[in-house]
């Protein structure tokens, strides 16, 4: 990884967004650059099956597994995961698309992804953790979403028993019991630390 880190300067933000499958992840993001419109999206490649609605190059770059795994031979990714059977990863032109003008960039990655980006740029990510309500919430959510399968469905939740053991390792953690007020909340914290940063 050392190769590929590019000098730090304090004009460029990552914005780390992790949390269990259901927890409402991408809608907290859309919420967020609603509010704040001078955040870009992170856009991850991933090899899992498009779902009704998703479009290649906006939700995701669907890959299929062959392209991916070259990919990361190319060393295409800063950080990539086999998260649920499919792969994930981020593509390194996103984080130096925005490191070289000097903006925000919203990453919605897995736990170990936002370590990766935070071990590789520590001065410049600021990871957010989002939980649900209760684990009966998010086991609810998974059902009503419709796009995976009974035996999916129990993978997703033994998977979130594992990365809510990890959520404080992250700097913030959000509960969303309601998107808008957990887009806020991130809002808030990324303002105060703009903030602080000014008066340092």
């Amino acid at each position: 990884m050392k190769d590929i880190i590019m000098e730090e300067n304090n004009k460029f933000l990552l914005i780390v967004i992790s949390g269990p499958s259901g927890v409402g992840k991408q809608t907290i993001a859309k919420e967020l650059i609603n509010l704040m419109p001078e955040i870009e999206p992170s856009i991850s490649a991933t090899t899992r099956p498009m779902r009704n609605g998703e479009k290649d190059g906006v939700d995701y770059y669907f890959l299929s597994q062959d392209d991916f795994e070259r990919k990361i031979k190319e060393g295409y990714f800063i950080e990539h995961a086999q998260v649920h059977g499919n792969l994930y990863g981020t593509p390194i032109d996103n984080i130096k698309r925005i490191q070289d003008k000097g903006g925000k960039l919203l990453l919605v990655i897995d736990v170990n992804g936002g370590k990766n980006v935070k071990k590789a740029y520590p001065k410049n990510t600021i990871l957010f953790f989002i939980k649900p309500p209760t684990f009966y919430d998010l086991k609810e959510r998974l059902h009503k979403r419709g796009s995976e399968s009974a035996e999916e469905i129990n993978k997703r939740l033994n998977t979130a028993f594992i990365e809510l053991s990890n959520q404080f390792w992250y700097d913030y953690i959000v509960v969303n019991d309601d998107p808008k007020k957990a887009a806020t909340e991130i809002m808030n914290h990324i303002l105060k630390g703009e903030k602080n940063e000014k008066l340092q």
